[in-house]
């Protein structure tokens, strides 16, 4: 009998245990996206109509007074969290002009919804932006069973989106 439970919770057990975890660090995903240069740390404070703004995109306030982000030219990272259904997922976002240039599940906590790291669904934002009601401007496809990820994911994109549109980035002098 004992043998049996083993093996069952081995089965079983094994894909919640591969599914949440950490994939890359934040500052892997930075020195990636910045090709290894990762420019200094910057933020936008929230107050004001940002903060009522990133509250509306979330649906609650965000926990924090500020946020960080790293910018280059017209392209801007970020490193959010939001909510799955009870643990955060943490996620690296791009935003070049005014779309979404990378987007990449770092870390996931939760039990179910992992798919949501995998490129088959991450693809899907590339080259997004905003309308503008702040919604993103075409729609991304779900994943049976992972629901509250792929709205945590959405959400993310639009706040990106949205904070990468309030910071005044210098232009870009590269040839």
């Amino acid at each position: 009998m004992i043998r049996v439970y083993l093996i069952v919770l081995i089965l079983f057990g094994s894909g919640a245990t591969l599914a949440n975890g950490d994939y890359q660090s934040p500052e892997e995903f930075l020195r990636e996206v910045f090709k290894g240069a990762t420019p200094e740390t910057s933020v936008i404070w929230l107050k004001g109509d940002i903060k009522e703004t990133a509250s509306e995109i979330l649906g609650h306030p965000y926990p924090g007074l500020r946020i960080r982000y790293w910018g280059e030219g017209s392209r801007t990272a970020w490193i959010l969290e939001e909510i799955g259904k009870v643990k955060p997922i943490t996620v690296g976002l791009v935003v070049n002009g005014d779309s979404l240039e990378k987007i990449r599940v770092l870390a996931f906590r939760e039990s179910r919804g992992w798919e949501v790291r995998y490129p088959f669904f991450t693809d899907q934002f590339t080259g997004i932006g905003l309308d503008d009601d702040k919604q993103l401007n075409r729609s991304i496809d779900g994943i049976s069973g992972a629901t509250l990820s792929v709205r945590a994911l959405e959400k993310l994109a639009r706040l990106a989106l949205y904070l990468h549109s309030q910071v005044h980035l210098p232009h870009d002098t590269t040839p």
